[in-house]
């Protein structure tokens, strides 16, 4: 699946912060939770809006971010 069918960015909905479509949970919780050390069926018991393939969609999306161009201002 790819994350820009399952992610919004809408001013209106959670000031325009990356969320998971039709739900009100950020990217950014998601991968708190992940880096916390919390699997995949604990985020989904946590937050029931969410299905199976949104944890990995938000993966997909943090690591869009992370190939982009690092600027040195060194």
């Amino acid at each position: 699946m790819n994350w820009k069918e399952r992610i919004s960015f809408n001013p209106e909905i959670c000031h325009g912060k990356a969320c998971i479509k039709g739900t009100r949970v950020l990217i950014s919780v998601i991968l708190d939770n992940l880096a916390e050390g919390a699997i995949e069926e604990e985020i989904l018991k946590e937050y029931p809006s969410l299905h199976k393939g949104d944890i990995s969609v938000a993966l997909q999306y943090a690591a869009s971010l992370a190939r982009e161009e690092i600027i040195s201002f060194a």
